[in-house]
């Protein structure tokens, strides 16, 4: 691990190759898990606002279980998710052609919203973890990223080369140029 500013990065980030391969994976990363996508307070109050933009652009059933259960609920961990379709999929998920998509991204790419999704969606397979003192921030190593690992490993694309929208959304523009430097500098 090294430190930039308040984090503890994994050399993860710096090693493992990763672009993610829709076609083969049919987005499981929406649907597999026991709890849906992570979500920051102030992401919470967001969807609150735009939902109205987003319910067009949902699935039958999540826009009922986000009309009974609010845009979050909280997980067994005591950590604010979005809600699951009868604890599958996440309620924000759509199917396209057998491939799960976001409403809420699919709402911002049609114009409809400036919020694109949770941040935690937008950095998977990073995960954050929030300390007092530091974000500690690691790969998240799931077989369902296997097809992703092999499409990054073909087009030598380090994990935070992949991620740099979302790394820079989360931590900015100064915190990203720095890892790059420090990528320069690693030596694989």
């Amino acid at each position: 691990m090294f430190a930039i500013a308040n984090t503890l990065v994994s050399e993860d980030l710096l090693e493992r190759r990763f672009v993610c391969d829709l076609n083969a994976c049919k987005g499981a990363c929406c649907v597999e898990g026991d709890a849906g996508a992570p979500l920051e307070t102030e992401e919470i109050s967001i969807l609150e606002d735009i939902i109205d933009e987003i319910k067009p652009f949902m699935a039958d059933d999540g826009s009922r279980v986000v009309e009974k259960e609010g845009v979050f609920v909280v997980d067994t961990d005591g950590n604010y998710v979005t809600p699951l379709v009868e604890n599958k999929h996440c309620a924000f998920v759509v199917f396209d052609n057998g491939i799960a998509k976001c409403a809420i991204e699919n709402a911002f790419n049609a114009g409809k919203t400036k919020f694109k999704k949770p941040v935690s969606c937008h950095l998977y397979p990073v995960r954050i973890t929030e300390y007092d003192e530091y974000d500690a921030v690691n790969f998240h190593e799931w077989n369902i990223c296997k097809p992703a690992c092999t499409c990054g490993a073909k087009l030598n694309v380090p994990v935070f080369r992949f991620l740099k929208e979302p790394l820079i959304r989360k931590y900015g523009e100064d915190w990203y140029a720095e890892l790059e430097l420090v990528s320069m500098n690693y030596e694989l």
